[in-house]
């Protein structure tokens, strides 16, 4: 039976570059940029790192399909540079590459990295195009708001839930995402909104207006991690441990007539989370949990997967969302860094970059967004692809004893 990794791996260093339209940088600029900073803070030579994981999510639009770009921007010593690409879970399953190795005993110190370069593209969303022969049978002509907004009525008829009640509730999400953001001096977009403009704003795609989807970015974001042992000998008296990672793919459940699934929930999200909670050791997510870093790419999705996270009974995380449940001074902020919607979605630093925030939070160096009752354990969420095909990533990151 598996034992999981509960307490394993202690993160060390952890860097990420601002977000946002990078025109002047590239890819390996902005790795760079990232890995500074999480090198000074994990205060370890580049000699040092055994293993790499490098996460993109396009590597068509960022660096190929190798790792020598990560290999050749920091000048690591000799080493394997694993590449992956896992849609929008990509930088989470970074991190699961270096946090196995080092927790398998493969390495004493591994470095995951996420970057990604979307606005060169010339197109403002994510690339049309994927890969695999049936993209041609179900993707032809759907695009990323339409797809996610499907997932409003049947909520709505499932759980008798007004569109205005719906509407409003969305819009609390993102209003709450850009007040967070501008106190983050790295996020993409910096400015607060009040519900009226989220609420009058452009239809995109019924019901999700302009302001209840998130943009696309350039960033990059990494952690170094090795086991509490080694963390403890550079200096780290209360270290940051993983308390779990999992990681779940659709195997077509979701696509099969009469399988059950009614459109108003992930799936993938809903294992992966009972998987994680088992894996830490959280019995009452609702009351353990003192942070959420999840992936709010509409507000809709941020909303159905405070249900699917078991925090919000289902049905009912639009009525938490309002009450302010998950703002910056509620009971369980979600996004305190402004999420997907405002910090920013390159696809592959988008993980870690939740990781990123959570660490900065459980020590304590979170600035102006820190929270201030003593988190003691957070949890970050990716969901890759789409409402019928997807996969979810889970992360749980915690203090000794939490």
């Amino acid at each position: 039976m598996a034992r999981g990794i509960k307490d394993r791996v202690a993160i060390v260093g952890m860097g990420c570059s601002r977000f946002g339209e990078r025109w002047n940088d590239d890819a390996e600029t902005l790795m760079v940029e990232a890995f500074d900073e999480c090198i000074a803070d994990a205060g370890i030579d580049v000699s040092r790192i055994d293993a790499a994981w490098l996460g993109v999510g396009f590597e068509a639009q960022s660096i190929g399909p190798s790792g020598i770009p990560l290999a050749t921007a920091l000048r690591l010593p000799d080493i394997g540079v694993t590449k992956v690409e896992n849609y929008c879970a990509t930088g989470t399953d970074s991190f699961r590459g270096a946090v196995y190795a080092v927790a398998s005993g493969a390495a004493d110190i591994a470095l995951a990295m996420g970057v990604e370069k979307l606005k060169d593209t010339g197109y403002g969303g994510l690339p049309a195009r994927s890969r695999g022969l049936n993209f041609d049978m179900y993707g032809v002509t759907g695009s990323a708001p339409g797809n996610f907004a499907q997932i409003a009525a049947p909520y709505r008829a499932k759980h008798g839930v007004s569109r205005d009640d719906l509407k409003r509730a969305m819009a609390h999400a993102s209003v709450k995402s850009h007040a967070n953001g501008a106190k983050n001096p790295k996020a993409h977009l910096r400015k607060a909104i009040d519900i009226e403009t989220v609420l009058n704003a452009p239809m995109i795609a019924e019901p999700l207006g302009l302001f209840d989807c998130c943009g696309v970015s350039d960033g990059a974001a990494c952690a170094i991690v090795t086991t509490p042992e080694i963390a403890r000998e550079l200096g780290r008296t209360d270290p940051i441990l993983v308390k779990s990672i999992q990681l779940v793919t659709s195997n077509g459940w979701e696509l099969q007539h009469g399988g059950g699934w009614d459109g108003t929930y992930f799936h993938t999200t809903r294992k992966a989370a009972a998987r994680a909670y088992a894996e830490a050791g959280v019995t009452d997510p609702r009351e353990e949990i003192d942070l959420l870093e999840v992936h709010d790419c509409f507000s809709i999705t941020e909303l159905v997967t405070m249900e699917d996270l078991f925090i919000s009974k289902e049905g009912e995380a639009w009525k938490d969302i309002l009450d302010g449940f998950y703002d910056a001074d509620g009971h369980t902020p979600c996004q305190i860094d402004g999420g997907l919607k405002c910090f920013g979605h390159p696809i592959g630093a988008s993980g870690l970059r939740m990781i990123y925030e959570n660490y900065l939070q459980l020590q304590g160096r979170a600035g102006e967004r820190q929270r201030n009752d003593g988190p003691k354990l957070a949890l970050s969420h990716n969901l890759g692809g789409a409402p019928i095909q997807n996969v979810s990533a889970i992360t749980i990151v915690g203090l000794e004893g939490a």
